[in-house]
């Protein structure tokens, strides 16, 4: 062969060699692409990255790697939604009454030998809203942070009856067993002094709930409810028995759907054992603390006719579980979510009776700064009225709750 026919003999090996190498490349690189659309397709479907502008913020996953802003979501949540708030509030513990009987006082006659002093309680509030509005309020929780001191009542029981009011110029003696003496006649004033049960004390004058006395040298007020008077005109009051009692006609005719609650009915103790002597009432309940109806509103200023018939209302003449089971006719202390363990616990009908009576009287029935039993104003913290629309606005959640009370206060005032 001669050399030119040598070189492109070489130069047609070189270029089938190169063709072949070429050939080789492209199809590496068309197997490489098909892999890389083939991985794209699939985890494409697997897979959701985050972009800045989601049409539906609900379906986005979160890395684990971010960090989390939990409140920044709840308010994002609460927004369209409810959004519940969980308070601690301090508030006052209402003290307890004791009733017992003296059968050396006079049949009725109500003698406080200790005061009732309030303890401090925390309670925890939720509150619940929805777009900003408050819609429900419940106390879920409480713990006492200083014990209430109960007060003492004595009852009489004697086999006579005395109406004699103190005035001006008698002598009365301390019944509680301490008594403090006040510069001026309310509970807020300084104290200057404390008296013992059995002292004696001159009556200089009187204002509203307070005596002012002269007592040795000292001369202040004292809660005119832990004193008692010397009758001057005992034999003669035993004579007379038993206070003429109003009429049917006459009590009824105080009794409409918006009377004023924070004014007694008016009823004897005789009246209120009658009217609350029922059928109804299938463990006697109502009928064995009658008397304790009376006494609230000889003491607090109270209609006790309503009060019973709220008990009623509340505790189906004292048949429902926490009536039987905790003494307690009123539900006081039970909340929504777990009423039966949050409702307060009574040793005894009369202690109920005689908180809720003071509840309404201080809370509910008297506007703030008004006074009321013990030398106490009224806060007035849910006053809407004295009425039962009033205490409906704050007092219960079922808006026909007054006119159920109502209906039990008709009952009532018709066995007259």
């Amino acid at each position: 062969m001669k050399a030119k026919d040598k070189t492109k003999g070489v130069q047609k090996v070189y270029r089938k060699n190169g063709l072949k190498n070429t050939g080789i490349l492209l199809a590496f690189i068309i197997i490489v692409l098909g892999i890389l659309i083939i991985y794209n397709q699939y985890f494409a479907k697997n897979n959701v990255y985050a972009s800045e502008t989601v049409s539906k913020p609900e379906k986005i996953k979160i890395s684990k790697a971010q960090k989390i802003d939990i409140e920044k979501i709840i308010r994002q949540n609460n927004k369209e939604g409810q959004k519940e708030e969980y308070i601690v509030q301090e508030a006052t513990l209402e003290y307890l009454t004791k009733y017992r009987n003296n059968a050396n006082l006079p049949k009725g006659t109500i003698q406080v030998i200790q005061e009732g002093r309030e303890g401090k309680q925390e309670l925890t509030i939720k509150k619940t809203y929805q777009e900003e509005e408050l819609v429900a309020e419940e106390q879920i929780a409480s713990k006492i942070t200083k014990a209430s001191v109960n007060k003492i009542v004595e009852i009489g029981t004697a086999n006579y009856t005395s109406h004699y009011k103190a005035k001006v110029g008698d002598t009365v003696y301390v019944t509680s067993d301490r008594l403090s003496v006040m510069v001026e006649p309310k509970e807020q004033s300084q104290k200057i002094a404390t008296l013992s049960k059995g002292n004696e004390l001159k009556l200089l004058g009187i204002q509203d709930d307070w005596f002012r006395i002269s007592c040795s040298s000292t001369v202040g007020y004292v809660k005119s409810e832990c004193t008692t008077y010397i009758n001057p005109n005992a034999k003669e009051e035993k004579q007379k028995g038993v206070k003429t009692a109003k009429s049917k006609t006459e009590l009824m005719a105080g009794l409409r759907f918006d009377m004023a609650l924070n004014q007694p009915s008016g009823l004897t103790l005789e009246q209120f054992k009658k009217i609350l002597s029922d059928k109804k009432d299938s463990n006697q309940i109502f009928q064995n603390n009658a008397e304790y109806f009376y006494y609230i509103e000889q003491q607090y200023h109270i209609n006790g006719v309503f009060v019973a018939a709220v008990g009623i209302h509340e505790s189906a003449w004292g048949t429902s579980q926490i009536a039987k089971n905790k003494g307690n006719l009123f539900g006081y202390g039970a909340y929504d979510s777990n009423p039966y363990n949050g409702a307060y616990q009574f040793s005894g009908y009369a202690e109920c009776i005689d908180l809720i009576a003071r509840v309404f009287v201080k809370y509910y029935i008297n506007p703030k700064g008004t006074n009321i039993y013990g030398g106490e104003k009224a806060a007035g913290t849910y006053y809407n009225g004295p009425t039962l629309s009033g205490i409906n606005t704050k007092y219960a959640t079922d808006k026909n709750w007054a006119n159920g009370v109502y209906s039990h206060m008709k009952y009532l005032y018709n066995k007259l």
